[in-house]
């Protein structure tokens, strides 16, 4: 039943960590590129799978050059309300019933769009494809639900925007680590003041962008503010980098979630020299994960594009999460530049791994549980048990032998 497609696109789903950068219709991104003069490799939706968006790389460089031709449509109001729409159709197409879709603001700031211009535009989108989706769905189903988390970047410079080139000139006496704290805790301050000025549900804050010789410690500042500010946190960390960085995420970043952590029980990525006993400092750093229930926002695609060690998705380290009884996700990462669904990542989990259906069920109800969910707890509960409920019943058709 598990690893039927039928059964996966029915039941409700989340997904926890997909960039919206990284996840435009093909056909939009196209579209767009013709409509704004953007040069393109190709200006078919085959031309661009062969030379761009691929379903292997050679290096995370490749990976990333997908970015940098989206990033160029993003910068109007039209586009991004446009964008983030079919996004959240595409997801609900898919059974997604809550997704928090992430960006960096402060790469699509221009001298025509603001931080609010951005951030409003997305949500506009977003509400809009919800009210449309949400108008039909049955009283039995759970409706289509979304949250935004705003990304800063743990590295950036002046050549990443023109926001970042103006915020570099204008602290020119400032070390560039300084620079890249001050432009978080910019960002850190201007999400937590507009969703406390307006209904957008900004759920949390994230920081992304290349990991190693970058720790999340720079961040700390931006970190303590939203804290404070009972703004949800979550850290790109173990993706790259080893245990430490996960250590660094939840000790100086109070991260609710982790994205990705691949490198959790990696000893061989410990660099601290003052580290001697490296078995038992995994041992305890997956125990304070599980104890705390933080967790792990898993991309399977992506690690295995990104990752050149990562040669057979067998030896992924999902599974011993699984088996340390961590709190897992399964989640896209970029639904075009990864070419994956939701649906495409439960099918890799469940057709590589033995999972066992109560351990499928507790991921799939991990996604909703540990969301940051734009609401009361009591609502959120609510929404929780229902979503349950449903999933129960899709389980419950599927055993009475479709």
């Amino acid at each position: 039943m598990l690893t039927r497609e039928d059964f996966l696109r029915e039941i409700p789903k989340t997904d926890l960590h997909v960039h919206l950068d990284g996840s435009l219709r093909l056909s939009t991104l196209i579209d767009l590129a013709k409509q704004n003069n953007v040069t393109l490799p190709s200006y078919t939706e085959e031309g661009m799978r062969e030379l761009v968006f691929k379903d292997k790389y050679e290096s995370l460089d490749e990976y990333l050059k997908g970015f940098f031709y989206t990033g160029l449509v993003m910068n109007s109001v039209e586009s991004l309300e446009r964008i983030s729409y079919e996004f959240a159709i595409d997801n609900f197409q898919e059974g997604v019933r809550y997704v928090e879709v992430r960006f960096a603001p402060q790469l699509h700031i221009n001298d025509s769009l603001s931080f609010e211009d951005v951030v409003k535009s997305i949500d506009c989108g977003m509400r809009k494809a919800a009210a449309e989706i949400n108008k039909n769905i049955p009283e039995n189903e759970p409706e289509f639900r979304y949250g935004l988390i705003v990304c800063a970047m743990r590295y950036c410079n002046a050549n990443f925007s023109s926001y970042y080139k103006k915020f570099f000139d204008m602290h020119k006496y400032s070390s560039e680590c300084e620079c890249i704290s001050l432009a978080s805790l910019e960002l850190a301050k201007a999400a937590v003041k507009l969703r406390d000025e307006s209904d957008i549900p900004i759920v949390g804050f994230d920081i992304a962008g290349s990991e190693w010789g970058h720790p999340a410690d720079d961040h700390k500042q931006s970190y303590d503010y939203v804290h404070k500010h009972f703004l949800h946190k979550t850290v790109h960390a173990g993706e790259a980098s080893g245990p430490e960085s996960i250590f660094s995420a939840v000790t100086s970043c109070h991260a609710d979630r982790i994205g990705h952590g691949l490198q959790l029980f990696r000893e061989d990525k410990i660099t601290d020299l003052s580290i001697k006993d490296k078995k038992s400092y995994i041992s305890g750093l997956v125990n304070f994960l599980a104890d705390s229930r933080i967790t792990v926002e898993v991309c399977l695609t992506s690690n295995l594009q990104t990752m050149p060690e990562l040669k057979d998705i067998k030896e992924h380290s999902v599974l011993k999460m699984l088996d340390k009884r961590l709190s897992v996700s399964i989640c896209t990462d970029n639904r075009l530049v990864s070419n994956t669904s939701v649906c495409k990542e439960l099918k890799l989990l469940t057709d590589n791994f033995s999972v066992s259906e109560k351990m499928f069920k507790d991921i799939v109800v991990y996604g909703f549980k540990r969301s940051f969910f734009h609401g009361s707890y009591s609502e959120k509960r609510e929404y929780v048990r229902k979503c349950i409920a449903y999933y129960e019943s899709i389980v419950q058709k599927y055993t009475n032998g479709k």
